[in-house]
């Protein structure tokens, strides 16, 4: 075989070999692409959507407007590029020296599309009050009584769960001790499991039922629960609803927030910077005597929001709002809690609404 004929035999070769590397590169790029992105893809989005929904708690609490955009949709595509080199010289020596080199990369084009949640029926999902049949299946994925009910009432009977606080801050101080010292009861009755909570459809009315066990019907915390709404000592099923009630015992009328009172009312959480407060950019909720009213004492152990110039070093959730960063505490289980509930509420609520709105669609690829 001549020096010719042998180079190009290795010249073949090597590209040969290139080629079922390359080949073998491209038909294992969509595996391994799909089992880095999916997660990282996942954890935006979620990172985003709880962003998105701190950052209007922090709106309304300065009576700014809220809006939402929905991640309608995520695509992405992965261009890969090679080359190869191949040199060869042949020196008087009558040696054959090769040099070859190659190189392959991907590129990821990731495109999102955006819908705003607008128009009409998105509006009366947000303005509408919270169904009892969204409570209850609350309740039965395992959430606190006391953290639905404070979120989702804003009255049961002729106790007041700070109404005023389902718009824009009052300016006076609410009622909601006695709402509060009920409620905390009911979630002794869960912890303790005797409580049951079922939908009541009975006689053409609906309501929820919260039955207490007949073995509990002695225990000071019953008897005390009794006192509080009205019913004789030991009374053990009660009912609320929406309708006027009825002369029955334990029947109680209740008031439920929308989604947007919900929203107000955790707003009352978030702690606007001293200079915010001075300048007039959110209300003060004053005593008659001047004295301010702490809020914390409504929302403190449900959700804090704090507030700072710097960037939080130990936030769960962050925005960067007027010139300050509004944060949940990554060790506050409890906002942290109230924070997820809220997200799901919304979920329930807002539902999955088909609008003609525009829709944003944004290259983010390089």
């Amino acid at each position: 075989m001549t020096g010719t004929n042998m180079l190009n035999s290795k010249f073949f070769s090597i590209l040969a070999l290139i080629s079922i590397l390359f080949l073998s590169a491209c038909a294992n790029l969509g595996p391994a692409s799909l089992k880095g992105e999916r997660n990282n893809y996942n954890v935006a989005v979620q990172r985003t959507n709880d962003e998105q929904l701190l950052l209007n708690l922090v709106r309304l609490k300065y009576r700014d407007t809220p809006f939402f955009l929905e991640v309608s949709s995520v695509a992405s595509q992965f261009t890969m590029k090679s080359d190869a080199t191949v040199n060869a010289e042949l020196p008087d020596t009558g040696l054959n020296i090769f040099k070859f080199g190659g190189g392959a990369s991907y590129q990821e084009r990731p495109t999102v599309t955006y819908s705003p949640l607008q128009g009409d029926k998105f509006i009366k999902r947000v303005l509408s009050p919270v169904p009892l049949k969204t409570i209850s299946l609350l309740y039965h994925s395992g959430w606190s009584v006391e953290r639905i009910l404070r979120l989702c009432l804003q009255k049961m009977g002729t106790h007041q769960n700070a109404p005023g606080a389902s718009g824009p801050t009052p300016e006076h101080p609410p009622q909601f001790e006695g709402f509060v010292q009920v409620i905390k009861l009911f979630r002794v009755m869960q912890t303790k499991g005797v409580l049951e909570v079922a939908l009541d459809s009975s006689q053409g009315r609906s309501g929820i039922v919260l039955q207490i066990a007949d073995e509990a019907k002695d225990w000071p915390e019953v008897r005390k629960l009794s006192g509080y709404l009205g019913t004789a000592p030991g009374h053990t099923r009660y009912v609320l609803s929406n309708n006027k009630t009825t002369n029955e015992p334990g029947h109680i009328q209740i008031v439920t927030r929308s989604l947007l009172g919900i929203m107000f009312y955790l707003s009352q959480a978030v702690e606007s910077p001293e200079s915010h407060r001075k300048s007039g950019k959110v209300t003060i909720t004053r005593h008659k005597s001047g004295e301010e009213f702490d809020w914390k004492k409504v929302t403190g152990d449900l959700l804090r929001v704090h507030s700072q110039y710097l960037i939080p070093d130990t936030a769960s959730v962050a925005v960067y709002y007027r010139d300050h960063w509004f944060y949940v505490d990554d060790s506050n289980l409890s906002s942290k809690s109230t924070f997820s509930l809220l997200a799901q509420i919304f979920a329930l609520q807002a539902g999955n609404i088909k609008d003609v709105s525009p829709m944003l669609t944004l290259p983010i690829g390089g």
